[in-house]
């Protein structure tokens, strides 16, 4: 009962109970754009006839929205506060959305890019926002508990998007339909943003750690954070990990129809409920498992199975190499929040600076599937997942390499 108490209240007996849930329902929001993705790729390449390295690009608008985007979300965010930065990235994503009705007349891959772009800006300040307002909504000793938690409603996003996807594009005797599913989650994206408009959210600031001294000193805040171990050596885990993420999702249909010999629609069923079925699972029991190991602990060894899992991907073939991505996918599931969380850990005031440059890491996922794309392109498709496991040896080296400090 204690645990529980503690990870959703303040060392005052607060409850932030109410603000944690409206919070978490995000997750799930963004979780299903960035899923959904994984069934256009094979859906562009089908449709009009573009290579593995071009329907990449896919990928690479969305992420390079977070590039772009990750630092003015910040700013919005440290002015007029997270609910803001909520309300921002709710209408630019459903704006995105509705765009794909007129794309989807216009058949045009550029305008289906923009539409993309857009979006991906407006998960941007989704995630500067949420990620870190979670962290913050109870006890510090908590924050990556409950940030798994949330986390694992993401997961849930990331179930249905490959299998609304996978309905809509490639069910049998059916013309495929891309607008109507990104017209449903733009009306219901905007309706969020209308019940978000209408509540408030208690802005909850760190608890001040940072030694009196340097504060007296005006010791700049930008060097400062520079000069933290966890968080430069965290920002370029999390780049590498969110390419090893969407580089695995991109192809395992391709891999799957190519490699295991299954259709395109039976592959986004496996993807939606077998692989992000052990992904929210994953992050669900790792929260758990966090009230009882260090959660650096727990992504080294997540990690290590990640890179097994790899390996067998690119080496067997069939149904054997095909179940590698099902142990990836479980131990894949708490390496973002986990990296996040502990990668921000001990910043105070800090935070939300440090939230945007983390959040601007996110652009490894425009990177890995054009890199991918291109070695399936010229070799096998196999080979291309070397990228993903160099990714995750070095997240593995971060988390048993990390210096833990004091929330």
């Amino acid at each position: 009962m204690e645990k529980k108490t503690q990870l959703v209240h303040l060392k005052d007996g607060t409850s932030l109970l109410v603000p944690f849930i409206l919070i978490t329902s995000l997750f799930f929001l963004w979780g299903f754009a960035h899923s959904i993705l994984d069934v256009l790729n094979k859906h562009f390449q089908d449709a009009l006839g573009i290579t593995k390295t071009k329907s990449a690009l896919v990928q690479a608008v969305v992420y390079g929205g977070y590039f772009l985007m990750a630092l003015p979300a910040g700013a919005i965010i440290r002015r007029w506060g997270y609910r803001t930065g909520v309300l921002t990235g709710l209408l630019l994503y459903g704006t995105g959305a509705l765009l794909f009705i007129p794309g989807g007349s216009l058949q045009s891959f550029g305008f289906f890019l923009f539409s993309l772009f857009v979006i991906g800006c407006g998960l941007t300040c989704l995630e500067t926002a949420a990620n870190p307002y979670v962290t913050v909504l109870g006890e510090p000793a908590a924050a990556e508990r409950r940030i798994n938690l949330a986390q694992a409603f993401n997961g849930l996003g990331w179930i249905c998007g490959p299998l609304v996807g996978g309905f809509f594009l490639f069910a049998e005797n059916s013309e495929s339909n891309i607008s109507l599913p990104y017209a449903i989650i733009g009306v219901v994206v905007l309706l969020v943003a209308l019940v978000f408009s209408r509540i408030r959210l208690p802005e909850i600031n760190p608890q001040v750690t940072k030694d009196p001294e340097k504060k007296a000193t005006g010791e700049n805040h930008r060097t400062d954070l520079w000069k933290q171990q966890n968080f430069t050596y965290g920002l370029i885990t999390l780049f590498l990990y969110v390419a090893a993420q969407t580089g695995i999702n991109s192809f395992f249909i391709n891999y799957a129809t190519e490699q295991a010999g299954i259709s395109a629609h039976e592959a986004s069923i496996w993807l939606s409920f077998g692989g992000m079925g052990l992904f929210m699972l994953g992050r669900m029991g790792g929260s758990w498992l966090m009230g009882y190991l260090q959660p650096e602990k727990l992504l080294a060894l997540c990690a290590s199975g990640a890179t097994l899992a790899m390996l067998a991907v690119i080496f067997l073939s069939g149904e054997m190499g095909l179940s590698g991505f099902f142990l990836c996918f479980l131990c894949e599931s708490i390496m973002f929040p986990t990296i996040f969380a502990l990668a921000i850990r001990g910043l105070d005031e800090q935070t939300k600076r440090a939230s945007s440059f983390l959040i601007m890491s996110i652009v490894g996922g425009a990177v890995a599937p054009v890199l991918m794309g291109y070695i399936a392109d010229t070799t096998t498709m196999a080979l291309g997942f070397i990228v993903p496991l160099v990714c995750f040896v070095e997240i593995g080296c971060f988390a048993m390499g990390y210096k833990r400090v004091k929330s």
